[in-house]
């Protein structure tokens, strides 16, 4: 999908693919706006993304009102941030965030919810193998319920130049 909108400051903009997929594989969570019959709906999931496969994989409880909404309506709208704090003296604020649009759907093969709690475990802990052999487990990944979400947009902005690495 193609944006008609330009950021008005463009100097902030992050035009580079590979910088904006190295935010999402750096931050700890996503916010994502969902509708469902004209009413909006927010939520923040803590993630990992897979860059190979430019999806960005959740876990949720297998009811709720998140899943209602996207069965009613799979398209979202999300953000990832990156807070670099305020800007002392600038009376700015400085960070790097990605915006994205994308369909989710719900993940039934176990070689792929095994696949989506790796890559979300190695992206949020920082001893990954000691919580993969004790939480990822045959019982575990017949219970759990992984989205994907499959993202077709990315933009993004960068208030200074930051090196962020996944």
């Amino acid at each position: 999908m193609e944006s008609n909108y330009h950021l008005r400051r463009q100097e902030k903009e992050i035009r580079n693919p590979e910088k904006m997929k190295a935010i999402l594989a750096a931050t700890d969570y996503v916010t994502i706006a969902m509708c469902r019959d004209n009413e909006p709906y927010l939520v923040t999931l803590n993630h990992g993304y897979d860059r190979e496969r430019n999806a960005i994989y959740f876990h949720c409880a297998a009811a709720g009102k998140k899943i209602d909404f996207l069965a009613a309506n799979d398209r979202v709208w999300g953000q990832a941030l990156v807070d670099y704090g305020y800007a002392e003296g600038r009376c700015d604020h400085s960070f790097a965030c990605v915006h994205f649009q994308g369909r989710v759907s719900f993940v039934a093969d176990v070689a792929e919810k095994r696949h989506a709690l790796e890559t979300m475990i190695r992206q949020l802990e920082n001893e990954p193998e000691k919580v993969l052999a004790a939480k990822v487990t045959e019982a575990s990944l017949a219970k759990v319920k992984i989205g994907r979400i499959d993202v077709d947009f990315l933009s993004g902005k960068s208030t200074e130049e930051k090196v962020v690495s996944p």
